[in-house]
């Protein structure tokens, strides 16, 4: 492990589980009561079910997760309409109850697996929809578009989190790399352009491929404005050098800037998901694969 993970994914603040998800359902959704429900998913904001063939429920399991998902439920459903690529616009909303204290969703399911759990490299032709689909999403949010304070940020405001968790390293050589990327990184000039929309949190785990091409990309609940270097530090999470240039040309306006935040920011996020990862072996494989790739020549 190139940096040891310290943390677990955070603690579920009300208990989820399938029992909740079918009486929730049978509630508020009658007419979908009768469908199986199943796992599919227990992340850090969500427990994700399938429910029948053609739903996903997603029901928050900390607090910051219930108000990501009303960030979905308020914009997805604006934005899904110009983005080349579906993307899970709720299709129905809960209500909270006595039972249970936050407002849920009712998502399309999409066919594919998690680009995660594939090689990289083995979808050449998802770096230029990626790339197509950045260029549509990243266009100038309104006044009172969702704020992350986490992302979308200049990269200064992230040095705290490498730095910490760059001292995991057990090899000084990485180390020693890792710090000249993020000097660079942060030495390039910051967006100064309008807060765009965001994906806010788009990694191999967050984009689903179906045969050769992505069938869906997924987990909005990150979405914010500001600078769009964010979401193409995906680049170096997803593909090998020859198709992050695909993704680069298909998304048209990257300059040498914002490529090289980008390349901060993937540095950032693959510490972050190293250092989370206790719990999670598909994160840790992310991280890993974006930390290498950082640091490739």
């Amino acid at each position: 492990m190139t940096v040891r993970a310290v943390r677990g994914m955070p603690a579920a603040e009300v208990e989820v589980s399938v029992g909740l998800v079918r009486r929730l359902v049978a509630e508020q959704h009658p007419d979908l009561a009768g469908l199986p429900v199943e796992v599919l998913a227990n992340g850090w904001d969500n427990l994700v079910c399938r429910l029948g063939d053609e739903y996903l429920v997603r029901l928050p399991r900390r607090a910051l997760g219930a108000e990501l998902a009303a960030h979905e439920q308020r914009w997805l459903p604006e934005l899904a309409a110009r983005l080349p690529l579906p993307v899970p616009a709720p299709v129905r909303t809960g209500r909270p109850t006595e039972q249970y204290p936050w407002s849920w969703s009712i998502v399309p399911y999409f066919p594919g697996r998690t680009a995660a759990e594939q090689e990289p490299g083995t979808c050449p032709a998802a770096a230029a929809q990626l790339g197509h689909f950045l260029a549509a999403l990243h266009f100038p949010a309104p006044s009172d578009a969702p704020v992350n304070p986490h992302r979308g940020i200049p990269l200064a405001g992230r040095a705290e989190g490498v730095v910490s968790g760059l001292a995991h390293l057990a090899d000084a050589a990485d180390r020693r790399a890792a710090l000249r990327v993020w000097e660079s990184a942060t030495a390039s000039p910051v967006w100064d352009g309008p807060p765009l929309w965001l994906h806010g949190d788009l990694h191999p785990a967050n984009i689903l491929i179906d045969g050769e091409r992505i069938s869906a990309v997924i987990d909005f609940g990150d979405l914010t404005s500001g600078d769009p270097a964010v979401d193409l530090s995906v680049a170096w999470m997803l593909f090998p050098a020859e198709q992050r240039a695909d993704l680069r040309r298909a998304y048209g306006r990257a300059d040498d800037a914002m490529w090289e935040r980008a390349h901060g920011w993937a540095l950032a996020l693959a510490v972050a998901f190293l250092t989370h990862s206790a719990d999670n072996p598909l994160m840790n494989g992310i991280g890993e694969r974006a930390f290498r790739a950082v640091l490739a020549p």
